[in-house]
């Protein structure tokens, strides 16, 4: 069995560069509603914003093993998205391992357990998006998966996919998608610019979204 693909097919760094100009509410919207990962998995700190293509690593419970060979192999500007297994009460991330993702120019880390080190973390200015924190340490015994498709987050992520998370949230674009998504995102951008506007100058946003024969279709009484 190969455990390890090295090749895979990644966006443009153009359109990489675009994308990073979003939200992640602006990109879920302009996808369909699609590609929204669990709640659960939370930025590190505040004002954390990754946003890269999808390096894939599948993790053995307690074990981070593959972190480190995702470390060694991962190309600038990944984002290296990581299970495990549902074992998220432990520590697979810390301090050392963020220097060498820094060094090595990866654009954050993206994982379904918990990391430590965090303050240490936040304070190299290295996104990292997880379920939370723990002192847990894990050992290095278990191969694992990287550059395969994994559920993450209750979204099927594949190598290449495009991640996107900030304050809000996270959201995976699929590849083949990305130039559409980014097409009405950013038309999305310009009409809310519209509406912002139009909203600011006190119309309603009942009246600015139509809604009122949605009201009178469901039957509201006013008082």
């Amino acid at each position: 069995m190969i455990h390890v693909r090295k090749k895979i097919n990644r966006p443009s760094l153009e359109t990489v560069k675009a994308f990073r100009a979003l939200s992640s509410a602006t990109v879920h919207e302009a996808s369909g509603r699609k590609g929204a990962v669990s709640y659960l998995i939370k930025p590190l700190s505040k004002g954390m914003k990754v946003c890269g293509p999808a390096f894939t690593v599948q993790c053995m419970p307690g074990d981070n093993l593959m972190l480190h060979k995702a470390l060694e192999i991962a190309e600038e500007g990944d984002v290296i998205v990581a299970t495990v297994n549902e074992a998220p009460e432990y520590g697979y991330w810390g301090a050392l391992m963020t220097v060498s993702a820094l060094a090595r120019k990866i654009n954050g880390l993206v994982i379904d357990g918990c990391v430590r080190d965090s303050q240490e973390i936040a304070e190299m200015g290295f996104p990292v998006f997880c379920k939370g924190t723990s002192i847990r340490g894990t050992t290095k015994d278990a191969l694992g998966l990287i550059n395969y498709p994994l559920a993450f987050g209750g979204v099927m992520v594949e190598p290449g996919d495009l991640v996107l998370g900030d304050d809000d949230g996270l959201v995976i674009v699929k590849r083949s998608e990305c130039e559409e998504v980014l097409e009405k995102a950013l038309k999305r951008v310009e009409a809310e610019k519209v509406k912002k506007e139009a909203l600011s100058s006190g119309v309603s946003s009942v009246e600015y979204n139509k809604l009122k024969p949605v009201f009178e279709r469901l039957g509201l009484v006013e008082e």
